[in-house]
């Protein structure tokens, strides 16, 4: 009789450690895991515009984005992937100028992708709400690659997000052709602004 009580008495203990040490463990693996955030920039909800200044007035025009994915770690604040901008597309509202633009300046059809690749993130993106952090990476224009670091104000929620960025391309120091002439003055100088937006979805490292 006692040691039937006993070995009734320790499936007792069995009973009560076995599952809590199964829910502990899956909890510290859970922890363990990496959280990323996958980010889709689709071109319908993308916009890149741009802003050149001349002697005459203020040119703002804008391009397409052909694709784009990010991962980017929460863990170490790794970052991976491109997004591409169709050249092709570029557009201010003038057509003669538009051909130039693509013509003489871009060489678009030469050249039809503008792409940018992330490599590094300095800052924290928070996990719920807004984070203002600096993404550097490659650019690649007209041929060639360039280092380029821009401030990008992020904002999750449970189920969107949302990116904008402001920054300066230095298009005739990256070797692109000045299109001034005796008549007009136009700036060394581009400035871009993106906004982005979409479906916010996270997966775990393992899965």
């Amino acid at each position: 009789m006692h040691g039937s009580r006993s070995r009734r008495g320790f499936q007792s203990y069995l009973s009560l450690v076995v599952p809590t040490s199964l829910c502990f463990a899956f909890v510290v693996s859970s922890s363990a895991q990496t959280q990323t955030l996958h980010l889709d920039f689709t071109p319908a909800d993308t916009s890149v515009k741009f802003t050149i200044g001349d002697t005459v007035h203020t040119i703002h025009g804008s391009f397409r984005l052909k694709q784009g994915s990010v991962d980017y770690s929460v863990a170490n604040a790794a970052i991976s992937g491109s997004l591409t901008i169709d050249a092709t597309s570029g557009q201010s509202g003038n057509r003669i100028r538009d051909r130039k633009m693509h013509r003489e300046i871009l060489e678009s059809g030469r050249y039809p992708e503008i792409i940018f690749r992330p490599d590094r993130v300095d800052g924290r993106v928070a996990p719920a709400g807004s984070s203002t952090v600096q993404v550097h990476g490659i650019f690649s224009l007209h041929g060639a690659d360039h280092e380029i670091s821009m401030p990008m104000e992020v904002q999750l929620f449970p189920d969107h997000w949302t990116a904008d960025t402001h920054f300066i391309i230095p298009y005739v120091r990256w070797g692109l052709k000045n299109p001034s002439n005796f008549l007009l003055r136009v700036s060394e100088s581009v400035e871009i602004n993106v906004h982005a937006s979409g479906t916010n979805s996270s997966s775990a490292s393992g899965h």
